[in-house]
């Protein structure tokens, strides 16, 4: 039984592992990205084969329910990106719905009793949030080359204006992978800490004698309501963190 609310956080040394004094243990977060890209895999596998499970020739011209499921979060993504940046997103959907599919299924797996939230911690979501950045930031400049320098000198606007209003969007601008990595692993930390919190509750005053034992199904009754919305907040943070995604690249691309 974990001892804090923070410890389903910790990660934990599986496989000890060093080289040159350097870590390369297998750990609880490795673990959960293998079983996640090992899930997406075998999801898009079966989906992708041309045999059923009968051994039978099958296009899926009537799609199976896991074929549903992958052809919508498809569709979700690919309305994003026409919506924020139309056809010139098209080249970006294979990267955009696989940074959608990460987060979703990394979220999804993190609500499983005893597993572990890979996106509850910043080296993971800061790593997205600025590679993310930074390939943005690529693009800008191949495409306008200096020109891209507009984002944070306004439109129209006096010198003296300028002085005062270039550090602010500069810092504006550089804060966006900040906020992009810290919405998501700060949205996921909080509600696991109070579930957490909620068990432990419940837990103790299950340990009591007499009715007062009784009185643990209200704390659980609470749990089963913040499960669910633990699943909104999973689905609601892939759906923010890729249209953030989407909105900076339309930036890059469009110089709005």
């Amino acid at each position: 039984m974990l001892l804090t609310p923070l410890e389903q956080f910790q990660i934990i040394s599986l496989l000890p592992v060093t080289f040159l004094s350097l870590d390369f243990s297998f750990t609880n977060l490795l673990l959960i990205n293998i079983v996640t890209l090992i899930f997406f895999v075998i999801i898009v596998y079966f989906l992708s084969s041309d045999i059923n499970y009968l051994g039978n020739i099958s296009f899926y011209l009537v799609p199976n329910n896991w074929q549903i499921f992958i052809e919508t979060v498809y569709d979700v993504v690919s309305q994003l990106l026409f919506d924020n940046i139309n056809l010139e997103g098209e080249k970006y959907f294979p990267y955009i719905s696989m940074i959608f599919i990460f987060i979703l299924f990394s979220n999804l797996i993190g609500l499983i009793p005893y597993s572990f939230t890979v996106t509850s911690h910043m080296v993971v979501t800061f790593t997205l949030s600025f590679s993310i950045f930074i390939g943005v930031n690529i693009i800008g400049f191949k495409r306008h080359s200096v020109f891209m320098l507009s984002l944070i000198i306004p439109a129209n606007s006096t010198f003296t204006l300028a002085l005062i209003l270039v550090p602010i969007e500069f810092l504006s601008y550089i804060a966006k992978p900040i906020s992009l990595g810290v919405r998501l692993f700060i949205n996921l930390m909080a509600g696991h800490t109070l579930l957490k919190v909620i068990i432990g509750f419940a837990w103790s005053m299950l340990l009591l004698e007499d009715l007062l034992a009784l009185m643990h199904l209200v704390p659980l009754f609470l749990l089963v309501i913040l499960m669910g919305l633990e699943l909104g907040v999973a689905l609601i943070q892939a759906y923010v963190f890729t249209i953030l995604t989407c909105i900076y690249l339309n930036d890059s691309i469009n110089l709005h």
